[in-house]
This record gives structure tokens, sequence and C-alpha cells, in this order.
């Protein structure tokens, strides 16, 4: 009996989304970034858009994606993403554009390029990937690193008399007029994974409308930049990161939400 004989339509509750490449996913065993490739890629699928969208990723982790999603995709220089994607969809209106970076990306060395579009309000959508670390590059300190956090250049954790403080740049990119939307998730369970994805088609939905720009964070573990394996990695994530990076939606249709 062959698999194909066993595996029939009726009792098929789950397949990999035709948005996605058929490559085999090049990122650390437990990280985040494929879940979220997932949940942008078959919300593509189920809005029927694959033949109008363009993604924009920079440098990071996230240039990976270029290999992943089947979609037009576009290299921006590290951190000009934003800048980039404002470019493509003033001159292609009717296409969705949405850019895909990481923190070390969108929150240093693109944070003027992120504020502006943001300001501006940009039709976009953002989606942020924030594992507190530069992943790629060998784990050094990003702005999103949290006080006390250790990395390859702060080795007894951060200190904020020498080394600043963590910047929420999504409760800040909030603050701006022309952001309509912005929320912060995770993936690190099924029902997370459930309101991510709820979030990631708002995001697209608002820029069908016209809205403005849409910003989607998604705090991540970084189990290798970390040195923890992926199970104690969403339990630190959990027990540091979501306390001062807290989940839930922050903006919605224009408003701040009320805590």
């Amino acid at each position: 009996m062959e698999l194909k004989d066993i595996i029939k339509p009726e009792n098929l509750v789950y397949k990999r989304t035709e948005c996605l490449t058929d490559k085999v996913l090049s990122y650390c065993p437990g990280c985040g970034h494929g879940t979220a490739h997932r949940l942008v890629m078959e919300t593509i699928e189920e809005l029927g858009i694959q033949s109008e969208t363009i993604g924009v990723a920079s440098v990071g982790c996230s240039v990976l994606s270029y290999d992943f999603m089947d979609v037009d995709m576009t290299g921006a220089a590290h951190g000009r993403a934003t800048a980039v994607a404002t470019g493509i969809k003033r001159c292609n209106p009717e296409k969705y554009v949405f850019t895909y970076q990481g923190d070390g990306d969108l929150a240093a060395i693109g944070t003027a390029e992120t504020i502006h579009a943001c300001n501006r309000g940009e039709n976009i959508t953002i989606i942020f990937i924030n594992n507190g670390i530069y992943g790629m590059t060998g784990g050094q300190m990003a702005p999103t690193t949290l006080l006390g956090m250790k990395s390859s250049t702060t080795p007894y954790g951060r200190e904020s008399a020498l080394m600043g403080n963590p910047i929420k740049i999504t409760e800040l990119v909030a603050q701006l007029p022309g952001t309509y939307f912005v929320t912060r998730q995770s993936v690190h369970t099924p029902a997370n994974v459930r309101k991510a994805k709820k979030a990631i088609m708002k995001a697209f939905d608002n820029q069908k409308l016209k809205k403005g720009l849409s910003f989607v964070e998604i705090v991540s573990n970084c189990n290798s930049g970390w040195k923890m394996t992926p199970v104690t990695a969403n339990k630190w994530m959990e027990d540091n990161m979501f306390p001062f990076y807290p989940l839930g939606d922050i903006k919605v249709d224009g408003e701040l939400v009320k805590k």
C-alpha cells in the first residue's frame, strides 16, 4: 500500500501551502521564522493574491525568505526594506506589498526608514520578527536585547548605563498617525499561531482597503543565539521576553487599545 492510498483528501487536515517553495527550510531547529513564513504565505494563498504580492526583505535571517516564499521578492540594503517597499507600492499601488524584517534590521540600522514609513502611513504591511538578538551574524546585542540579557557583545548581560535600554519599536510606531493596525504576537504554541495568523490576515485585508500601514511584530526565540535548546528557549521567552514585550493588539482601526 502506498502513502497516497493512506492519506486521502477527505482525511487531510494539514498540508504545505502552495505559496512556499519546495526547498527545505534552513533555519535553526526551533526557530520561529519557519512558522512565520508559513503564516504569511498561507494568508496570501487564502486571499488568492500570490500573483499580486511583492515581498521585500533585507539583511539578516530574513534574507533567507527569498528561497522559501514563492512570490515576487526583491532585495533591500540592510534596514532599507520599508523604503524599498514604499517605492514599490507607490509605483504599483494595486499590488500587495509587505516587508519581512528582523529586529537588528528594522529597529537598528533601519530605525529612520521604519519610523518615517509608519508616520507617512504607507499602505504596506510590515512583518517584524523580534528575537532580541542579531541571530545571523554571531549573536550580538540588538536594540531589542533585554537588560541583563547575555549576547556575544554583552557576555555579562546588557547594562543600561553602558548600552542603553531596549527599545519598544512597536509601541513607538503605534503612536504615529500613519499606522492603522499595530500588534504583537508569537508563534510558539498552536493557540498563539492562530492569533498570529489572524493578525497577519487583518494586516493584508487593511492594505486591500487602503487603510494605511499595518505593523505585525512576532516575538520569537533564537535558541542558537541564546545558547539554549528550543524548549528551554521558548520557556525563557515566556518568562523574560513577554513581560517586557507583552503580546496583544496595540492599535486597531487607527485607535490605540486601552489597557
